[in-house]
């Protein structure tokens, strides 16, 4: 579930394997008190939208020199979905409930409850969402 949230912010596999990583390393280090399983499941979730934005955000990431990346022997990359490729050009406000609603199947209260965020907040960023989706998908289509 936190590859596949990570993986609606970054462009490649390995990057959302490199933020998971990195908040599973948070976990261990820093030992944050959960009140319960739903709570940690929350953290874990809002640790990793957090780090997939940052890293998406980062311009080092972003002016890596073509020579410098390498690819395995063997393991080519999944060619993305046009409908998750447009999830990831959508603000990270928007894909992330887009993706928790849809994706994870959670609820509009208990994405409100992980993110933190007001029902009716959840509910319109949800709604807005989707009508970016709509133009971005209607624009690949033309």
């Amino acid at each position: 579930m936190l590859l596949r949230i990570a993986m609606t912010r970054l462009p490649s596999p390995a990057d959302a394997e490199d933020a998971v990583q990195e908040v599973f390393l948070k976990l261990l280090t820093s030992r944050p008190q959960f009140r319960d399983a739903e709570h940690e499941k929350a953290w874990l979730i809002r640790a990793t939208l957090h780090r997939a934005c940052d890293m998406a955000r980062s311009a080092s990431r972003r002016d890596l020199p073509l020579e410098d990346a390498e690819v395995l022997p063997g393991r080519e990359l999944p060619e993305p979905s046009p409908i998750l490729s447009a999830v990831q050009a959508l603000p990270a406000k928007y894909s992330a409930v887009i993706h928790l609603y849809y994706y994870e199947g959670y609820s509009l209260k208990e994405i409100s409850k992980l993110l933190r965020l007001p029902v009716p907040t959840v509910g319109t960023r949800l709604s807005r969402g989707r009508e970016r989706l709509r133009q971005l998908l209607k624009e690949d289509v033309e």
